[in-house]
């Protein structure tokens, strides 16, 4: 088997540009623009086996299907990108999956066809998320471990520019389709739709070709059965670790309500504030530049006054984004909403991946079986926040009682973290 050269500059590029590939499902089908077009075509209320279920909730239970199942298969995931030695074959099986969904959200039209849209968006954002599991596999393959900051960031990096321009882009293309030789804004949205799934399987050809070939091994039950072993033993070893354990119920709490809010964000803005596509788009590049002073700032202030006092900032401003949402009337004011949570929306989850670093690491020899662990539960924290949104919202008719609810999320995770011991790394 040969080595692999690892800090290899062109290799590292390679790797980058997946990024820069599946990051536009990330940022225009996730976030931008499907959500507030789901709302927009469909009827106020879909027939669902018999039930009345709300156009809003039943967008909001698809996500929480789609994470349910990769909460699930996660830790088999894990297991295969460790042991298989099949990292590239998997990599290409989920992109193909996730980009062939997205595509097919072109055909996505009205009632007729809401099935299409539900069964693509959940196949995209599983072959978005499995995929990341053999992507995010390759970084200690392709780097040396003093490397590993400078080579995720760089990936981030490019995921976060490929996302913008093409999300430029698609703002063009919706605002003046006439430019395109587009009839109307709705082909220009299901149009943008097929650009993102070409975007993703086109620019995840220089990865493919470029990233170490695989070196396949017999994939017997032990494979499959690793990953699940390796998150059982985390759970009997978190028992006796009060502290790391109490952070994890907080995590699950917030995350809860972070991954909720950046997720349903459209959806609300479109139903209770008729928020177009062109000015949702322009919310979203807002949020998303905020965000890059956002993550500077606190991680200042986590240097300065340390992780756990830098959290609960955050959280606080979460709250108040949730009582702000909860009251807003006028699209003005969303914005401002929607620039107080990109002033929090990366720095809270970059310091809680560092912070359960810090707090586990006395066990050194088992990472990979902590941070497994923790996807799992950062998954299991957006099927409860999603599905209790969607739930409370078909209940009340109103997803502003749903955004209250995501208060009391923040509430608990503050108060929880509040009895966490943290050890400073402050001057």
């Amino acid at each position: 088997m040969q080595q692999t050269v690892k800090n290899n500059k062109r290799i590292v590029t390679s790797w980058a540009f997946f990024d820069w590939a599946n990051s536009a499902y990330a940022l225009v089908i996730s976030v931008a623009i499907f959500p507030n077009y789901f709302i927009r075509v469909t009827d106020d209320y879909i027939s669902f086996f018999g039930m009345s279920v709300s156009n809003s909730s039943m967008y909001a239970y698809t996500i929480s299907v789609s994470y349910l199942l990769l909460a699930l298969v996660l830790p088999m995931l894990s297991g295969i990108a460790d042991y298989s030695g099949r990292r590239l074959s998997f990599l290409k099986f989920f992109t193909i999956l996730g980009s062939t969904a997205c595509m097919l959200l072109f055909f996505f039209q009205g009632m007729e066809q809401v099935w299409i849209a539900l069964i693509g968006f959940m196949l995209a954002m599983i072959g978005f998320d499995g995929g990341k599991v053999f992507y995010n596999s390759y970084l200690p393959i392709i780097a040396t471990e003093d490397q590993y900051d400078r080579v995720s960031a760089k990936g981030f990096s490019y995921g976060y520019i490929g996302s913008v321009l093409l999300l430029i882009v698609n703002l063009v293309m919706i605002m003046n389709p006439a430019w395109f030789g587009i009839e109307n804004d709705t082909l220009a949205v299901r149009l943008s739709f097929v650009m993102v799934g070409l975007w993703w399987i086109g620019f995840a050809q220089i990865p493919f070709h470029r990233l170490p070939a695989d070196t396949p091994n017999r994939m017997g039950q032990k494979i499959f059965r690793k990953g699940f072993q390796e998150i059982q033993t985390v759970w009997h070893a978190l028992k006796p670790q009060v502290n790391t354990r109490r952070f994890l119920i907080s995590f699950f709490c917030y995350s809860a309500g972070v991954q909720t809010i950046l997720y349903l964000a459209a959806t609300f803005a479109e139903k209770e504030l008729s928020f177009g596509t062109s000015e949702l788009i322009i919310l979203i590049l807002i949020l998303q530049i905020v965000a890059i002073a956002g993550a500077y700032l606190f991680a200042l202030v986590s240097q300065r006054l340390g992780n756990k006092i830098a959290l609960c900032i955050m959280l606080v401003i979460w709250i108040g984004v949730c009582i702000l949402a909860y009251l807003v009337q006028l699209k003005m004011h969303f914005y401002l909403v929607a620039g107080l949570v990109g002033l929090v929306m990366g720095g809270i989850q970059s310091l809680s991946r560092s912070t359960y670093a810090k707090l586990i690491d006395d066990h050194e020899g088992e990472v990979t079986s902590y941070f497994s662990f923790y996807e799992v539960l950062e998954k299991l924290a957006i099927v409860f926040g999603t599905f209790s949104f969607g739930l409370i919202d078909q209940i009340t008719g109103t997803m502003r009682d749903s955004i209250a609810v995501l208060t009391l999320y923040f509430i608990i995770g503050m108060l929880i973290l509040l009895k966490v011991r943290i050890q400073s790394t402050t001057p």
